[in-house]
């Protein structure tokens, strides 16, 4: 009784509560204990990201300056002990113009499931768990958070499997993560999708993402990933599946890894007019380097990545390719601060990305800043991005506004 009455104090106050625990102090956000001892709990988690961008390759007839809330998010973890996790992740992204509806009914303005998860400890650093999750394999930056992005947003081509096997990122099965001293593993095996982005029939001389769809799922029903890395220097929190992108100097971080994702017959060709399974295997090495610059508040975030993409017979679809791609980005936060704590971190990235079907390379090049109101909880990201790609040549330049809580 007196743990009811104490939640429902605590759930009456949480509107208020919302407010004297956001950023500079934030003491940990918007969690509630269930037990004095702490370790029943469950705590919310909520941002939102919104954007103005100039876009010089468009259409005559269409604005070269548009708005767009690219993400609204909202993820709810409990724990009843520490031998039990439940993480609940709903959210939507890119509502803009084109996809909003008169009374809100349209596919681009609902919450849909990003994760449900439920989680087992099966030793003091080993978890298996289940649901539609978001531990990938292939490389940091595809298991990649939204909270604290060092550029404005995550390199696409690195969200290797976005739509082709899963739903925006997460797969629906199992998986296994832990840790042996300073080394970081999660594996899973999966459903992929049947409804994958590539709706195309299958053709000779070019793979297409179809497997499931096209093969059936006893022959192409099933993934496999997994990412490992060693951590060097301080180790970095294996609680929550998602990376983080800069720790503003608040830690000393060396990482190394590797991973891979495996789809057997995830893509499928025309061969005799029959159709045929074609293997899908991604791999990737990459490093991440985080941390202070002398004692004035400097700090040094850097990440650098090479991935080997073989997604069938000259495979090309949207930002996916059979190929390479090498990517890396590097920013420096500058130790003055504008007024009493605002702070400046400027950076630019660059992706290389090369494709079997074509001779044309994809070229990203991105250079910006962002303005730290409040470290990671209030930021304004400005960023200027160049799209080189055949005969394509792509300017764009965003202003984005994040708060989270």
């Amino acid at each position: 009784m007196k743990r009811k009455i104490l939640l429902g104090f605590a759930l009456a106050l949480f509107s208020s509560q919302m407010f004297s625990q956001a950023a500079p102090d934030y003491n940990g956000g918007l969690k509630v204990k269930l037990n004095e001892e702490g370790n029943s709990y469950f705590r919310l988690i909520t941002w939102a990201q919104v954007q103005a961008s100039h876009n010089n390759s468009v259409a005559e007839d269409q604005s070269k300056t548009n708005f767009n809330l690219r993400r609204a998010r909202l993820i709810l973890y409990a724990q009843i002990s520490d031998d039990f996790l439940i993480l609940t992740h709903l959210g939507l992204n890119s509502l803009n113009a084109n996809n909003l509806t008169p009374t809100g009914t349209g596919e681009g303005s609902q919450f849909f499931l990003h994760d449900v998860t439920a989680q087992y400890k099966i030793a003091k650093t080993h978890h298996l768990g289940g649901g539609l999750h978001y531990y990938n394999g292939i490389s940091r930056l595809n298991n990649q958070g939204t909270l604290n992005f060092l550029t404005m947003d995550n390199n696409r081509q690195s969200w290797a499997t976005l739509g082709l096997s899963d739903q925006f990122a997460r797969h629906l099965g199992f998986y296994a993560k832990g840790e042996f001293g300073k080394f970081h593993y999660r594996v899973s095996i999966n459903d992929a999708i049947t409804n994958s982005l590539d709706a195309r029939e299958a053709v000779a001389n070019q793979a297409v993402y179809g497997g499931r769809k096209l093969l059936g799922s006893k022959d192409a029903g099933k993934t496999y990933a997994g990412y490992f890395e060693y951590n060097f220097l301080d180790m970095e929190s294996n609680f929550l599946p998602y990376k983080v992108g800069t720790y503003l100097g608040a830690k000393k971080v060396f990482n190394v890894g590797a991973g891979f994702f495996t789809h057997p017959s995830g893509a499928a060709i025309l061969e005799n007019n029959e159709v045929k399974g074609e293997n899908v295997n991604i791999f990737a090495v990459d490093a991440f380097y985080d941390a202070p610059i002398g004692e004035n508040g400097a700090a040094l975030t850097a990440y650098a990545t090479y991935q080997n993409n073989d997604y069938g017979t000259n495979y090309l679809y949207n930002a996916y390719g059979t190929g390479s791609m090498t990517y890396g980005h590097v920013g420096y936060l500058i130790p003055a601060t504008i007024g009493k704590k605002t702070k400046l971190q400027p950076y630019t990235s660059v992706s290389l990305n090369s494709y079997d079907a074509i001779d044309d390379n994809r070229n990203i090049f991105n250079v910006g800043t962002n303005i730290y109101l409040n470290g990671n909880n209030s930021k304004l990201t400005l960023e200027y991005s160049h799209e080189d790609f055949g005969a394509t040549k792509r300017d764009i330049v965003t202003l984005q506004a994040m708060i989270y809580l």
